[in-house]
């Protein structure tokens, strides 16, 4: 009897303990909720720095969601800001009475070269404003240091450095993985896309000389763009700035402040008394700062007071069937979103802002379809950031205009299929066989655990190069090309957005912001608002998603496996792809 007193006590104690958690949980989220329901009651002081800190990843948009990296030890979120409220940011502190500069605290940055490019360009923007921006940092990462090289001040830690070291563009290989497993990966693909790469990394254990020629030039472009434009910030010459690079010369802090990559090298409490020199705050006074996430939950007095809108679609991750999500496209989800904007007479004209690699064939068809119904509607404008490659450029060739950041990475106008044989795996490593019965010789098409027949394989084949005869079919008749020469370019070969320009592929380069102003003048208006779509999910829903097993899983993984993460993914995506595939090498590292 004591014993079952016992364990009933510790039962609980336990269950008392972990309603307390969980109401501190529900505590913790529900100060998160209050806190975006405070959007527009943001009070700021005069001589407020707007302080710029992006320690987590930068992602296309802003999410809503407060659980999103939710922190259980300090009961708050630390839910990211978007790329699109830090240009929002950028352009209200210009006119913000009570921004006095701009601090930004940086160390490492996450975000595509795309992006960068464009946070950059709006910093240009905000300096002529006349208002102050300074940079520190204990170290700065090369991406870091491409957004501080235009500051008024750079300052670095006395035991820092500065990172600039060329770029290098990274692919893991997982061919000898399969090998181990016994996963036969079976390879489709036209004859001539040599360079439809996406596919290597089951197949071989380094770079075909195709995939290395295409990446070797794609990073030297994005290079190129990357000194010339510190080379400008800094009046460092660009063989100066290359031999830096190559000699690894930035070694210490004294280094940098030696070859002007910085301005003085500072501890933290004397940055903070530069910025209560430049705010004229008193030493023992409190610097008044708001972060760029809190900034953003402000409402802007530039707001338009026109009925007339134009739509911004976000067109971010890989393509698919379905309703896709936040992080991902889905043809049945997008397509409604881009048939609701046709659909408004207040939307007077579309942007849609591409980000992804690609995905099903099938799917981007579908979705191009749509936009090619509304450009017949409005003007429809396409901007792509980071990436618009092989099915995200398939989604955008109907566009009126397209533009492309220099870094922009783009083409890969090419199809394959992946069908993996997981007999070995079953058979030889697990034990597990099968038998069936058919009624006709190919009732099994396809079938992931036996081998493709040679009759199998051609039908596949036959339609992988029909697909890559619409996709350059497509393009050309879009962009004005004769269809040879879309193939010439095309076979899967990636470009950078310099180059996609000059070779016809897009019509300007430039950011989302932009675009936009391409589209209001195509439409003839002057005075609008700015309507972001998809709409954003309800936070409840958001959080019964979040809370989900496998939602958590990923969660858990992605932060313990790091950037090796995306290679588990990308086993994950070959085992699911059910289609024809259009999509760019796989998870390549530009570092």
């Amino acid at each position: 009897m004591k014993q079952f007193f016992k364990f009933m006590f510790a039962s609980f104690v336990g269950t008392l303990l972990t309603l307390l958690v969980l109401l501190f949980i529900v505590v913790g989220m529900m100060s998160a909720l209050i806190t975006i329901g405070q959007k527009d009651q943001l009070k700021l002081k005069e001589n407020t720095v707007l302080v710029g800190k992006f320690n987590t990843p930068i992602e296309d948009r802003s999410s809503k969601n407060p659980f999103q990296n939710f922190d259980l030890n300090k009961f708050k979120s630390a839910t990211p800001i978007g790329f699109n409220d830090i240009l929002k940011n950028l352009e209200r502190a210009v006119d913000d009475p009570k921004i006095s500069g701009i601090f930004l605290d940086l160390s490492g940055i996450s975000a595509g070269f795309g992006n960068l490019e464009e946070i950059r360009n709006k910093l240009i923007e905000y300096k002529a404003s006349g208002k102050f921006l300074i940079s520190y940092a204990e170290t700065y990462s090369q991406s870091a240091y491409y957004l501080a090289s235009l500051s008024d001040e750079i300052y670095l830690h006395p035991m820092g450095g500065v990172e600039f070291k060329g770029m290098a563009a990274q692919t893991y290989f997982i061919k000898q993985l399969l090998e181990k497993a016994e996963i036969e990966p079976q390879i489709v693909r036209g004859p001539d896309n040599k360079f439809k790469s996406a596919v290597e990394p089951l197949i071989y254990d380094k770079m075909s000389e195709a995939n290395r020629e295409q990446t070797q030039q794609l990073i030297n472009s994005v290079w190129d763009n990357f000194v010339q434009a510190i080379s400008e910030s800094r009046g460092i010459a660009i063989d100066d700035l290359n031999h830096i690079a190559d000699e690894l010369v930035l070694t210490t802090a004294e280094d940098a402040l030696r070859l002007n990559f910085v301005d003085k090298l500072a501890y933290r409490d004397e940055i903070l008394a530069v910025l209560r020199q430049k705010t004229g705050v008193n030493e023992k006074d409190k610097i008044q700062s708001v972060s760029f996430s809190k900034y953003a939950t402000g409402k802007s007095d530039k707001a338009s007071l026109s009925r007339d809108k134009i739509a911004v679609i976000y067109a971010v991750g890989e393509i698919s069937s379905g309703e896709g999500s936040q992080t991902s496209i889905g043809s049945e989800g997008l397509s409604k979103v881009i048939r609701k904007a046709r659909e408004d007479d207040k939307v007077k004209a579309i942007v849609m802002r591409v980000n992804s690699p690609g995905g099903s064939a099938l799917a981007s068809e579908v979705i191009r379809r749509e936009v090619e119904l509304a450009k017949e509607a409005k003007p429809f404008i396409v901007s792509m950031g980071n990436v618009a490659a092989s099915g995200g450029y398939w989604i955008s060739t109907n566009a009126d205009y397209i533009f492309a950041d220099p870094a922009t990475i783009t083409g890969s106008i090419g199809v394959f299929g992946v069908i993996p044989n997981l007999k070995g795996l079953f058979n030889n490593k697990l034990g597990i066989t099968y038998d069936k019965v058919l009624t006709n010789k190919n009732s099994d098409f396809i079938d992931v655990m036996e081998p493709l027949t040679p009759f199998q394989h051609q039908k596949i084949q036959t339609e992988v190069v029909r697909i890559y005869d619409d996709f350059t079919s497509l393009v050309a008749n879009t962009r004005g090309l004769r269809q040879s020469y879309v193939d010439s370019i095309g076979q899967g070969r990636v470009w950078s957005g310099i180059d996609a320009l000059e070779l016809g592929l897009v019509d300007e380069l430039g950011g989302l912001e932009k675009a936009i102003a391409y589209a209001a003048d195509k439409a003839g208006i002057h005075e609008y608002k700015i309507s972001e779509l998809p709409e954003i999910k309800d936070p409840f829903q958001l959080l019964i998603e979040e809370m989900s097993s496998q939602s958590r899983m990923r969660s858990v993984l992605k932060q313990e496996m790091g950037e090796y993460y995306y290679y588990l993914e990308y086993m994950r995506s070959v085992l699911n792809m059910q289609e024809i595939q259009a999509r760019i090498p796989f998870y390549m590292v530009i570092q």
